[in-house]
C-alpha cells in the first residue's frame, strides 16, 4: 500500500487497529491520515464516528471554597487552587452546588463510592458490599468495547487497605472509585511499569519481563525495523504524529528506568516503594498521567479513573509546603493556618488536572487537539470536609466541542441540584442513549453544545 499525506493512491487505507508486534509486545498506533477511508463521502462518514474519549479525576476530603470558587459566571479570574488551570481556562467549566445525596450520612467511604455511582453504600464490614454500577463503567460498555483496554483504573496509592476503613464500612468502599457491578469493585494499579506493561505488551512474569529489559533497552529499539517499514506507508504529516507519539513513549520508558536505576543504587531508597515508582510523588503522578495521554492517543482504552489519593489520606505534600498529613488538615476546626495549607493542598492536586489537560490539548490527533474529543471531570465526593458533607461538591469538567463541550464558564446550578445530572450529561455525549443514571432529574443544558452531524 503506498500513501501520500492523505492522497491514496491505492485507494486502500491503513487499518485504526494497525499495531506494530515483536515477540512479547504490542505497540497501538495513533490516529493518522492513512487510515482515514479515501473520497470525500466515506472521509466524511468515517470523520462522524470519530471516538469520544472520557476520564475521571478524583480529588479526595473536598476542598476550601473560599479559595476554590470563581465570583463571577466566566473565568477571567481564576481563584487561588484554580490558577494552575489558566492555560486551559477555555476549556473547563467550574460546577457549584452539586450534590450526592446518596453518600450520606457523611462518611470518606461513601464519598469516595458515591462519586461515580451516585449509590447508597451498604453500611458493611464484611464482603457482602453493594453499590451501584459507576458511570465510568457504563460508558466503558458502550465505547470501550472495542479496544485492547475496556476501561483503566489507576490510582497514586500502592496498597490496598483491608477490612473496615471508615464508620464500620468496608474498604472496598475507599479502595475503589469504579464498579462494574453493585457487587465488583475494579482494583486500580498504581506502579507505573505495570501500566506500561499493560498498555504495550510485555507479558510473562516478573522475573522474565526484567530479563528482556535487560536484553533490550527500549521498547521502541526492539521495534526499530517495523517502525521504519510504518513511515514508509505514510505522509509527512503523519510521520509527525508517529515521532511525537514515540517520543512521548521513550520519554516515559527513560523516566521508569531512571527510577528503577535511583533505587537500585540507592537513592530515595524505601522499602515499602516497589522498585521503579518515583519517590516524588508528582513525578509518579504525571508519569501515570503520560501513560494514560498515551493509551488515549493510541486507542488502547478510551475510559480512565485516576485517583489522586485515597479518602483519609495521611499523605504530606512538602513540596509544596505541606508537611502535616492531608486527613487531619481537612479537619481544620475553622484554623486559618489549617485552611490555608489545605488549600495549598488542593491547588496541587489541581495543577495536576492542568497538566493532564494540557497534555491531550498539546496531543495532535489529525489537526486537532486529542482534548478536543475528550470530556475529562475532576471532583471529590465531599463538599467541606469540616464537617463532612456532600453538598457543593467541587467539580470541573472540561473537554472540546468534539466531545459536546463548551468551556470558560462558572456554572452555579441550584442548590442540591444531583451530581448525577453531570454524570448523565457526560453519558449522552459519549452516545448513551439513556435518560437517567442514579438520582439524576435531568441532563445539564448549560454545560453541553450541539454538534455539527
Amino acid at each position: 500500500m503506498t500513501f501520500h499525506a492523505g492522497n491514496y493512491i491505492s485507494g486502500k487505507c491503513l487499518s485504526r487497529r494497525t499495531a506494530l508486534r515483536t515477540a512479547g509486545a504490542v505497540l497501538g498506533i495513533p490516529l493518522l491520515d492513512a487510515m482515514v477511508p479515501a473520497g470525500p463521502a466515506a472521509a466524511h462518514s468515517w470523520t462522524r464516528q470519530t471516538v469520544q474519549r472520557l476520564q475521571y479525576v478524583y480529588m479526595p476530603m473536598g476542598c476550601d471554597h473560599s479559595r476554590w470558587t470563581p465570583t463571577g459566571s466566566d473565568l477571567t479570574d481564576l481563584p487561588y487552587i484554580l490558577e494552575p488551570l489558566k492555560p486551559v481556562q477555555d476549556q473547563i467549566n467550574v460546577l457549584t452546588n452539586l450534590e450526592l445525596a446518596k453518600a450520606y450520612p457523611g462518611s470518606h467511604a461513601t464519598s469516595n463510592s458515591a462519586f461515580l455511582s451516585c449509590s447508597t453504600a451498604k453500611h458493611t464490614e464484611s464482603t457482602d458490599y453493594f453499590l451501584g454500577t459507576t458511570a465510568d463503567q457504563i460508558a466503558a460498555k458502550h465505547i470501550g468495547r472495542d479496544t485492547k483496554l475496556p476501561s483503566m483504573e489507576l490510582s497514586m496509592d500502592l496498597t490496598q487497605m483491608a477490612g473496615q476503613c471508615d464508620n464500620g464500612y468496608a474498604c472496598a468502599y475507599q479502595n475503589n472509585l469504579s464498579w462494574s457491578s453493585p457487587t465488583t469493585p475494579l482494583p486500580s494499579e498504581a506502579h507505573p511499569r505495570i501500566v506500561f506493561e499493560a498498555l504495550f505488551g510485555q507479558g510473562g512474569t516478573a522475573i522474565e519481563r526484567a530479563q528482556s529489559r535487560k536484553q533490550q533497552s527500549s521498547l521502541l529499539d526492539s521495534m526499530a525495523d517495523e517502525i521504519a517499514k510504518l513511515k514508509q506507508q505514510v505522509g509527512a504529516a503523519d510521520k509527525r504524529i508517529l515521532d511525537q507519539y514515540l517520543q512521548s513513549i521513550r520519554g516515559v520508558e527513560r523516566r521508569l528506568d531512571k527510577s528503577e536505576s535511583d533505587q537500585n543504587n540507592g537513592e530515595g531508597r524505601d522499602l515499602e516503594r516497589p522498585l521503579g515508582v518515583p519517590a516524588s510523588y508528582e513525578e509518579h503522578a504525571k508519569l501515570l498521567i503520560d501513560l494514560q495521554v498515551l493509551a488515549l492517543q493510541a486507542d488502547l482504552t478510551r475510559v480512565i479513573t485516576f485517583q489522586l489519593a485515597r479518602e483519609t489520606s495521611k499523605r504530606s505534600y512538602p513540596e509544596v509546603g505541606v508537611p502535616e498529613s492531608h486527613h487531619p488538615l481537612s479537619h481544620h476546626g475553622n484554623n486559618p493556618k489549617k485552611i490555608e495549607r489545605l488549600a495549598k493542598i488542593n491547588r496541587f492536586h489541581v495543577s495536576l488536572f492542568a497538566y493532564l489537560l494540557t497534555q491531550l490539548a498539546t496531543t495532535e490527533e489529525r489537526n486537532q487537539p486529542l482534548l478536543n474529543s475528550t470530556a475529562c471531570m475532576l471532583g471529590s465526593g465531599m463538599g467541606n470536609p469540616n464537617v463532612h458533607d456532600h453538598t457543593n461538591l467541587p467539580t470541573i469538567v472540561a473537554g472540546g466541542t468534539g466531545a459536546g463541550f463548551t468551556g470558560g464558564k462558572h456554572i452555579e446550578y441550584p442548590k442540591h441540584t444531583p451530581l448525577a445530572n453531570i454524570h448523565l450529561t457526560l453519558l449522552q455525549s459519549m452516545g448513551l442513549n439513556l435518560e437517567s443514571f442514579a438520582d439524576s432529574t435531568g441532563p445539564s443544558a448549560e454545560l453541553t453544545v450541539s454538534r455539527k452531524p
